[in-house]
C-alpha cells in the first residue's frame, strides 16, 4: 500500500515561489503516474498538473500553465511541485496523488492521495 506525505505549504506574499514535495513509500514509485490536485474552500478539488513514471510527460490545467512545474526524483521516491507567480486564486490544499493510468489519475481516481498541505498567498 503506497502511502504519500506531501509537505513545503505555507503563506507566502502574491508573486512569490513555493516549492510542495510529496514523499512516497514503496518499490514501485517509479511506475506511478503522479500527479497533483487542490481544493479551494467551497469548491470541488481540482486537477493541477501530472508527470508519468518516466518522466518523458507532463500537462498542466490552463491555470497553472506556464507557471507551475511537475518534477519527479525516482531515487527518493519524491514528486515536486513549483509554483512561481502566485496570486490569491492559487490559495488551497494541495495534494499529490498516485495512480497506474494517466486518465483515472486526471479524472481524480488515483489510487493513492496525500493528506493535502494548504498554501495561502496573500496581496
Amino acid at each position: 500500500q503506497a502511502q504519500l506525505v506531501e509537505s513545503g505549504g505555507g503563506s507566502v506574499q502574491a508573486g512569490a515561489s513555493l516549492t510542495l514535495s510529496c514523499a512516497g513509500s514503496g518499490r514501485s514509485f517509479g511506475s506511478y503516474v503522479m500527479g497533483w490536485f487542490r481544493q479551494a474552500h467551497g469548491k470541488e478539488r481540482e486537477f493541477v498538473g501530472y508527470m508519468d513514471g518516466t518522466g518523458t510527460n507532463t500537462d498542466y490545467a490552463d491555470s497553472v500553465k506556464g507557471r507551475f512545474v511537475v518534477s519527479r526524483d525516482n531515487a527518493k521516491n519524491t514528486v515536486y511541485l513549483q509554483m512561481n507567480s502566485l496570486n490569491s486564486e492559487d490559495t488551497a490544499v494541495y495534494f499529490c496523488t498516485a495512480s497506474w493510468n494517466v486518465d483515472r489519475l486526471r479524472s481524480g481516481a488515483g489510487a493513492h492521495w496525500g493528506q493535502g498541505t494548504q498554501v495561502t498567498v496573500f496581496a
